[in-house]
């Protein structure tokens, strides 16, 4: 009698869905792999789980993962993950979405999501380009990075992800490369944990796109870029923690206690009840 073999994190991926459509090299698959193994190590219940992502290569994840998951407009991640957060406190809600839809037109939800702390889990796949469209400039995008709308070199600031997160008020905020893949996998699982909006931002390569304009060919030759820059610097001031070619400052960076919002909200319409039934 056949046994059939049965891979151990099956019941986590759509199987029908496989194979994966992103490049060779592309750091997408290593952020899904962590976000599973940290998923089956806190034997999270797949029932209460919903994904949520927004346009790019690595909104690919909301479709691979067996949860509910929805892929939303561009942009438009965040908003809808506060939209089902809302509606339904007890589900864990975890947006994975790139740098260009977070940060570009998604920037104002990431903000005031924070801001207002609602429980939602954000990991952002940073490859610094629009990777799915052509390799335009981004907001991550590096100074005198080439991409295909920045030929001569970017000329523009990049935001530092890990400081936004943390002055827009997040209690979580942590940054790894994926050449960092325990790290990351024991990040996302204190993420999981914690009440509030939480951030983690994963250096990723993408070589076809970016990494051929850069001198950097191939992943291999991207994780060695993260292998040889990377330093981990935990707790120390995110508004410091640079990313060049000579140095990406990685670790956590914000961990603390902060009531979310979901909690407040739904405390306050209890109180707007019993006033309203004069009890």
């Amino acid at each position: 009698m056949v046994q059939e073999v049965v891979h151990p994190f099956a019941k986590y991926l759509r199987s029908a869905m496989m194979p994966h459509i992103w490049c060779p090299g592309c750091g997408n698959g290593i952020v899904l792999n962590c976000f599973i193994h940290a998923l089956d190590e806190l034997q999270k219940d797949l029932d209460k789980l919903v994904v949520v992502s927004g346009i790019g290569c690595i909104g690919r994840t909301a479709g691979y993962t067996n949860a509910d998951s929805f892929h939303t407009t561009h942009g438009r991640a965040i908003a809808f993950a506060t939209g089902v957060k809302l509606a339904n406190p007890e589900l864990e809600v975890v947006v994975i979405s790139g740098d260009g839809d977070l940060f570009a037109i998604g920037g104002n939800h990431f903000i005031h999501a924070a801001r207002r702390n609602i429980g939602i889990k954000v990991i952002c796949a940073n490859n610094f380009n629009y990777g799915m469209t052509g390799g335009q400039q981004g907001p991550t995008t590096p100074l005198e990075a080439s991409t295909t709308t920045t030929p001569y070199g970017n000329i523009e600031h990049p935001f530092n992800l890990v400081h936004l997160a943390a002055a827009s008020g997040a209690t979580y905020v942590a940054r790894w490369t994926t050449l960092h893949v325990r790290r990351l996998t024991q990040s996302i699982k204190r993420m999981l944990q914690k009440e509030g909006f939480c951030f983690i931002e994963v250096v990723s390569p993408c070589p076809e796109i970016f990494g051929r304009r850069n001198k950097m060919r191939t992943g291999l030759e991207m994780m060695e870029w993260f292998r040889r820059a990377s330093v981990v610097e935990n707790f120390s001031d995110p508004s410091k923690a640079e990313i060049s070619p000579e140095k990406i400052v990685v670790g956590e960076f914000v961990n603390t206690e902060k009531v979310s919002y979901e909690r407040l909200l739904h405390e306050k319409i209890a109180q707007i009840n019993e006033k309203a039934m004069g009890w």
